[in-house]
C-alpha cells in the first residue's frame, strides 16, 4: 500500500473531526505559521501540536509550511519567540482580546518541535524530513539544555534563568521530558547521538519523581492547574502503576464525571483540550476505557462545524470563552487517533515506553 493510500485512509477515519481540521487550516498564515486564533498570538508549541494533527488528517502542504516557519523563525541561539496567549485579557465577557501578547523564550515551547518532528517519522516512515530538519531540533534542543539547574529542573524561559523570577514548572518540564525523548530517537535515527541529552533527561527525571519542591516554586500552596496532575503521566515519566496512582489522589478535584477536566481546581470550567490531554495520559498507563470515556465526553463541546469550543462553563451551562483555538482543535485530532490507534503515530502522546 502506498503511503498515499494510507494517509487517505487515515484521514477517512478521522472524517468527523473534518472540522477541527479546518478551523486549524483556516488559521495558518501566509508564512505558514499557525496561531492560537486568526489575528491571535503565536507559539511553536501550540504551532507544533498544530501540524501534528494537520499530518494526521493528511494536510501535507500545510505541514510542510509549518515546518519551513519552524525552521526559518528560529533565533540563532536555538530558541523561538513565543507568546503567552494565557495572558490576554478578556475583550469583554465572552471573547479574548486580539492584541499583542508577551513574549518570551520559552524552554517548553523551544523542545516541543521535536516531539512533532519525531511525530511525522513515526506517521509516513519516513526519514527525509528528520534528516532535513535535524539541525533545527539539536539547536533547539541544546538551548532548552543550556537552562538546566544541576538539579535537574529546567528554567521556565531564558529571561527568567538565574534571575528572582526563575522557576521550573511541572507540566512543562514533564513536556521538555517527553521531547527529550523524541529528540534522542530522532538523533538515533539520523546517526548524530547525543549522550549529554541522555544524561540531562535523566537528571530531569529525578527531579521531577523526587524533588517536587523544585517545580511551581512561586505559587503558594502548591498548584491550582489540571496541568501539573497528569502532564508527568502524558510525558512519560512515571511507571503506569505509579501513575495512576497520581491521578488518583486528585481525580475528583479535577474530574467532573460527563463532562470532561477542569482547568483550575477551584472554577466550574471544563476544557476540551485539558480532557484530550487527560485521556491520552490515561491511554499511556494502559486505562484505554477509561480515555475513551474521557474523549467521548468531549463530543457535544462542538459547533455545527463540527469544531471544538475551547471549554464548558457547567455553572452557567455555556461554552466559555466564544473562542474555538487552533491547539483545541488539534487536542482533540491527536486524542483520537492515540487512543482508538488509527496510525503508526498514535504511540508517541501516548506511549509509556
Amino acid at each position: 500500500m502506498s503511503v498515499l493510500t494510507q494517509r487517505q485512509g487515515r484521514a477517512a477515519d478521522l472524517k468527523p473531526l473534518r472540522g477541527a481540521a479546518d478551523v486549524m487550516l483556516a488559521a495558518q498564515r501566509a508564512d505558514g505559521a499557525i496561531p492560537w486564533f486568526e489575528h491571535g498570538p503565536w507559539d511553536p508549541w501550540n504551532h507544533a501540536e498544530c501540524l501534528m494533527a494537520l499530518a494526521l488528517m493528511g494536510e501535507d502542504e500545510a505541514v510542510e509550511r509549518g515546518f519551513e516557519h519552524l525552521a526559518e523563525s528560529q533565533h540563532p541561539d536555538g530558541s523561538w519567540l513565543g507568546e503567552y496567549g494565557n495572558a490576554l485579557p478578556m475583550a469583554d465577557r465572552m471573547r479574548l482580546a486580539r492584541e499583542p501578547a508577551p513574549a518570551f523564550k520559552d524552554t517548553n515551547f523551544a523542545a516541543y518541535p521535536a516531539t512533532a518532528l519525531w511525530h511525522a517519522v513515526r506517521l509516513a516512515g519516513d526519514t527525509s524530513a528528520a534528516r532535513r530538519y535535524w539541525p533545527m531540533v539539536r539547536a533547539a534542543v541544546d538551548f532548552v539544555l543550556g537552562l538546566q539547574h544541576p538539579q535537574g529542573d529546567v528554567s521556565w524561559s531564558a529571561e527568567s534563568h538565574r534571575t528572582e523570577v526563575d522557576d521550573a514548572l511541572m507540566a512543562a518540564n514533564s513536556s521538555i521530558y517527553k521531547s527529550l525523548d523524541c529528540a534522542l530517537k530522532l538523533a538515533e535515527l539520523v546517526g548524530d547521538p547525543q549522550p549529554g541529552w541522555e544524561s540531562a533527561q535523566r537528571r530531569l527525571r529525578r527531579a521531577i519523581l523526587c524533588d517536587p519542591e523544585r517545580f511551581g516554586r512561586a505559587r503558594e500552596g502548591g498548584s491550582a492547574f489540571a496541568m501539573d496532575w497528569y502532564y508527568p503521566m502524558l510525558g512519560g515519566v512515571f511507571s503506569p502503576a505509579a501513575g495512576l496512582a497520581r491521578l488518583e489522589t486528585r481525580w475528583r478535584v479535577f474530574v467532573r464525571p460527563g463532562l470532561g477536566c477542569r482547568c483550575v481546581d477551584d472554577q466550574p470550567w471544563v476544557t476540551v483540550a485539558e480532557s484530550c490531554e487527560l485521556a491520552m495520559a490515561l491511554k499511556a498507563l494502559g486505562s484505554r476505557r477509561a480515555a475513551a470515556a474521557v474523549l467521548d465526553w468531549q463530543l457535544p463541546h462542538r459547533g455545527a462545524d463540527g469544531a471544538f469550543w475551547m471549554g464548558y462553563q457547567y455553572d452557567e451551562e455555556i461554552f466559555w470563552p466564544e473562542e474555538r483555538p487552533t491547539w483545541t482543535q488539534a487536542a482533540a485530532i491527536l486524542a483520537h487517533d492515540a487512543i482508538f490507534e488509527i496510525t503508526p503515530a498514535w504511540d508517541v502522546l501516548a506511549s509509556s515506553d
